[in-house]
């Protein structure tokens, strides 16, 4: 795969450019969440399917703190990408400054505050019944490593902003590796078992953070920093805070929903019916990942462009990225609805978990094909630093029709009413995006309208 330059976004065939950013992303997001998959495996067969409920009860908490950096991440990245294309260098230096030191600053606070309240944060997430000692275990030892997964989802955000996605895909890769070899030393040969599992994750993001900290210090970087880029620029916070809010927010409605998801389904169905849905939360992030790579890679490019003022090229990106977004969840959908035994059994031999995940798993999918509307309407906004409709789309989906209906579907369907709350939620969610995104295209990305405004 060619080199490519952050001027090559504003130059090269967008399908070609699109490939080149998307296979890298998707190839690291399927790295990562296959990683996620088979440590899930790992802990069901060699530790038990208490254990994956009690990992689920935890990952809310520590991806939150994380989100701060992934956060900081894409708000700053956002920015970046708009001042290389706008040939504003200096910026760009200063935001990457601001985004280490807000990270360090946010995400170790975070983690003090985290581990002063572990009695009280670990049941208020599910953590109930058998699931509570395994998940204060985990909780404790992982979110001694959560500050250096911050500090890697905010790097590795910068270096697709660079134009660097081969990089920021070995990044998502070599975490993930360590992480499964890590697995297999810690559970099954030192037989450490849930303090195994923690450990293996929490060096991974070790080795994450001590990749990206080379790339930076390599010559494969465009941004060097020095002193002066750290200290903190009001004007260039504020920007970061508005645009990554969006990212911040997300992360805090997921963290929400696997709250109240692990409460309402503990009360539901017990402990088996946590752990359906982990596993059924461990497929979302594993069965979308060309789905989420053509997004990701569709956010330096938007950015870029808009930047650099080529309006046709960010509609035209805006179509092509849906187009092969909306096929391949098309394919994810067919292949979810046809094994979903299958796969559950993958996790568990728990009888009563898989008979009860297969159903939940079709009607979480339910709708798929459609959902890359709202996906890259969501990140559209969001690249080209309109904070307010990104923020709002964002939280459409979960924030808005999910959480609601997770209440108000069981009244009158029970558990099930719970599974059905996905696809209905989505429905909406993709209705409500794309007009806005078609509002948007029509208003903001005819060259002509645009040329208008500006002799106003």
């Amino acid at each position: 795969m060619a080199k490519i330059s952050s001027q090559d976004l504003g130059t090269l065939p967008i399908t070609k450019l699109l490939i080149k950013q998307a296979i890298p992303a998707a190839i690291g997001i399927l790295v990562m969440s296959l990683n996620i998959l088979v440590d899930t495996i790992f802990v069901g067969q060699w530790i038990g399917s208490t254990a994956i409920a009690a990992i689920n009860v935890v990952l809310p908490v520590s991806f939150f703190i994380a989100a701060l950096g992934m956060a900081i991440g894409v708000g700053g990245s956002s920015i970046i990408s708009r001042a290389l294309g706008a040939n504003e260098k200096s910026k760009a230096l200063k935001t990457f400054g601001n985004q280490i030191t807000l990270t360090l600053v946010l995400t170790i606070t975070m983690v003090i505050f985290g581990l002063g309240f572990v009695d009280e944060i670990v049941p208020a997430f599910g953590g109930k019944g058998n699931i509570l000692e395994p998940a204060k275990i985990y909780y404790i030892i992982v979110l001694y490593g959560v500050p250096f997964l911050a500090l890697s989802m905010m790097g590795n955000t910068v270096i697709r902003a660079e134009g660097k996605p081969k990089f920021a895909m070995y990044a998502m890769m070599i975490p993930s590796v360590g992480n499964l070899a890590l697995d297999y030393l810690f559970i099954n040969l030192l037989d450490w078992g849930m303090a195994g599992a923690a450990w293996a994750t929490t060096i991974a993001y070790v080795l994450c953070f001590a990749f990206i900290f080379w790339f930076f210090l390599s010559k494969n970087s465009e941004l060097k920093l020095k002193r002066c880029h750290f200290g903190l620029n009001r004007s260039i916070v504020l920007e970061i805070g508005s645009l990554g809010f969006v990212t911040l927010a997300r992360q805090a409605i997921v963290s929400v929903t696997y709250l109240l998801m692990n409460n309402i389904l503990f009360d539901l169905g017990g402990e088996s019916s946590v752990t359906a849905y982990a596993i059924v939360g461990r497929m979302l992030m594993f069965a979308l990942f060309p789905v989420y790579g053509i997004t990701q890679g569709f956010l330096p490019i938007a950015g870029f462009n808009y930047g650099a003022m080529k309006y046709n090229r960010v509609k035209d990106t805006i179509f092509i990225a849906i187009k092969y977004a909306s096929i391949f969840a098309t394919v994810v959908f067919v292949l979810l609805m046809v094994f979903p035994e299958a796969i559950t059994k993958l996790f568990t031999n728990d009888s009563q978990v898989i008979l009860e995940t297969p159903p939940a798993m079709r009607w979480v999918f339910g709708v798929t094909p459609i959902i890359a509307v709202q996906l890259i309407g969501a990140a559209y906004f969001q690249a080209i630093g309109k904070a307010k409709q990104a923020l709002l789309l964002t939280l459409l989906r979960q924030g808005f029709f999910f959480i609601p209906l997770i209440f108000i579907m069981p009244i009158f369907y029970g558990e099930l009413g719970v599974w059905m709350a996905f696809p209905i939620s989505d429905i909406l969610a993709t209705l409500v995006t794309a007009y806005f995104l078609n509002r948007e295209i029509i208003k903001n990305l005819n060259p002509e309208i645009k040329r208008l405004k500006s002799t106003i």
